[in-house]
């Protein structure tokens, strides 16, 4: 039940998102999609010509920019992350106001201009929707994180008509898990959501385009191509996009809630010179798989996308990098399938096939999630018949992502603020707990300066001891075996403790449990001394404490 309803609130809420951004781009443009207008001017200010552009992004950011510093700043930049990191990390908690400011500020942003996505949005509002019902039901972590998820999934599936992907975005991306309980409770909001996005959206694949096949079995080499350049492209979107919010950090010394406005002006002369780059650009998308541009226009478009989707992210608008992705592998494609007509004329097939795959691929790229590449690309398009050499692309350049660069277009936002996700839930509480929370404490240490003969009655109750210089800095440890041994050869008389000290790493009180087992892994002791900041003993770590913490229930965070 609570599935369902999620679902219907993230369906509701995407017909309402879209209704928004469509008013929104009407009211600053004056017209439904400015995309396809050329430099067209506003009919409500026909003596500004196309040099409106200038200040539509403006306004927006002055109305979009304060309304999200003042109420929910985590609705600022493209959202999945944010989503990713409430169900990693904080029992799937998002706060209630930040569907409503998320809708509203990214139907501004793409409205004005913004060259960013729809599904960004849409995500963290159904994520935002789904995380509020489980707390007013108080349902268990667990239980909201699958709500959270749900939500992500009714809003891809309605705002895109496509309840596959938006099950398969939600399980792989958000939950990053396909437990068969979870899937069911997504597949029903998912199917929810469809139906009435469906009956107040229309039945219509999102984008119609000619059928296209694969004519020679050759033209597979030419896929599997498409798909690695594809993959280095995604990687370098990703890279580009943060390189550009890195830069505007810097440049940037005013308010925050002025950033959008001032940025906007930048954000202007782009749509200025590329009029082509306002908002989502599904129609530009289309024309160019169609095959309505030229290979030098195609890569201009390519390039642009990048700049004015980083642009707007970077002065701080807010909106999805998926249609983006979609944007720029489908120019990518399609310059790559007229430049191998070109080449390869008895080889290559229509180029629109290719654009139709370097979208999935370049989406593979950048976000690593092959499974709901293919099926998006399916539901979006209808296009059955291209859907080997999609695979066959889409695993390529995910493959060549993952070689290239650690992270996707969405971890690397978490990595950069010190969060690194997909670990295994067991590694993520260690993470989440210090040494100090469960070391052991009491045990003095030995001075190398002292006799081992005056060490031995320590010895005889403990494995071993922490060897500390005079000035009680570790030095290393002694244990009852070296003693042992040292009696043995009849040196004990003579032996000091320095003379047997072994060199046992340490670790630090205040290091997390995660990072102290790769200590204990690394050596062959079953125990190692703990540190202070200044390197003096301030108890031990063995191999039982890590694992009593596990068996203790929840970790306690530090």
């Amino acid at each position: 039940m609570l599935a369902l309803v999620v679902g219907a609130g993230a369906g509701l809420g995407a017909v309402a998102f879209r209704w928004l951004v469509v008013t929104f781009t009407r009211v600053l443009s004056g017209h439904d999609d400015y995309a396809a207008a050329g430099r067209s001017a506003h009919p409500w200010l026909p003596g500004l010509g196309p040099w409106f552009l200038l200040l539509a992004p403006v306004v927006a950011g002055l109305v979009y920019g304060p309304l999200v510093h003042a109420f929910a700043r985590e609705a600022r930049g493209h959202g999945v992350p944010e989503v990713m990191d409430a169900v990693a990390r904080r029992g799937g908690r998002i706060r209630p106001q930040v569907a409503g400011v998320k809708a509203l500020a990214s139907a501004l942003c793409i409205g004005g201009g913004g060259s960013v996505g729809r599904e960004g949005p849409i995500v963290q509002i159904g994520s935002a929707l789904g995380s509020t019902l489980g707390r007013l039901v108080r349902a268990e972590e667990d239980r909201t994180r699958i709500l959270v998820a749900c939500g992500a999934a009714g809003g891809i599936a309605a705002t895109f008509n496509a309840p596959l992907a938006g099950v398969f975005f939600a399980m792989e991306l958000i939950l990053a898990d396909f437990a068969a309980r979870s899937f069911g409770m997504v597949v029903l909001s998912s199917v929810t959501a469809s139906v009435i996005g469906r009956a107040m959206l229309g039945d219509e694949p999102f984008l119609r385009l000619p059928p296209f096949s694969v004519e020679h079995p050759g033209e597979y080499l030419l896929f599997a191509l498409l798909g690695v350049l594809a993959g280095l492209v995604g990687v370098v979107f990703t890279r580009f996009l943060y390189l550009v919010e890195d830069g505007c950090d810097r440049v940037w010394r005013g308010p925050e809630w002025l950033r959008p406005a001032v940025g906007g002006l930048l954000l202007g002369v782009v749509l200025l010179a590329l009029p082509q780059m306002y908002g989502v650009g599904y129609p530009v998308l289309g024309d160019g798989v169609a095959g309505a541009y030229t290979i030098g226009f195609l890569v201009v478009l390519l390039l642009g996308k990048m700049v004015a989707t980083s642009l707007t992210i970077g002065i701080g608008g807010s909106g999805g990098v998926f249609a983006p992705s979609l944007f720029i592998g489908a120019m990518l494609g399609a310059a790559f399938g007229q430049a191998a007509g070109v080449v390869v004329p008895g080889l290559a097939g229509a180029a629109g096939a290719y654009g139709l795959i370097g979208m999935g691929a370049v989406f593979a790229g950048a976000a690593r999630a092959p499974i709901t590449a293919v099926v998006i690309m399916f539901e979006l398009t209808g296009e059955y018949s291209i859907i080997l050499p999609l695979m066959a692309a889409i695993v390529l350049a995910t493959g060549v992502s993952h070689l290239v660069s650690e992270d996707s277009v969405y971890t690397l936002k978490l990595r950069r603020r010190g969060v690194v996700l997909g670990a295994h839930p067991t590694a993520r509480r260690l993470a989440s707990v210090s040494v100090g929370a469960v070391m052991t404490s009491g045990r003095r240490p030995v001075r190398a300066g002292d006799a081992l003969v005056d060490a031995l009655a320590d010895l005889a109750t403990v494995e071993r001891l922490a060897v500390v210089d005079a000035d009680d800095r570790y030095l290393g440890v002694l244990t009852a075996r070296a003693a042992a041994e040292a009696l043995a050869d009849g040196g004990h008389g003579t032996a000091l403790v320095g003379d047997l000290l072994e060199r046992v790493p340490p670790v630090v009180a205040d290091q997390s449990l995660a990072e102290a087992l790769d200590v204990l892994d690394r050596t062959e002791s079953s125990e190692v001394p703990v540190l202070d900041a200044d390197e003096r003993l301030v108890g031990w770590l063995a191999h039982r404490q890590v694992v009593g913490r596990l068996r203790t229930g929840p970790a306690v965070a530090v």
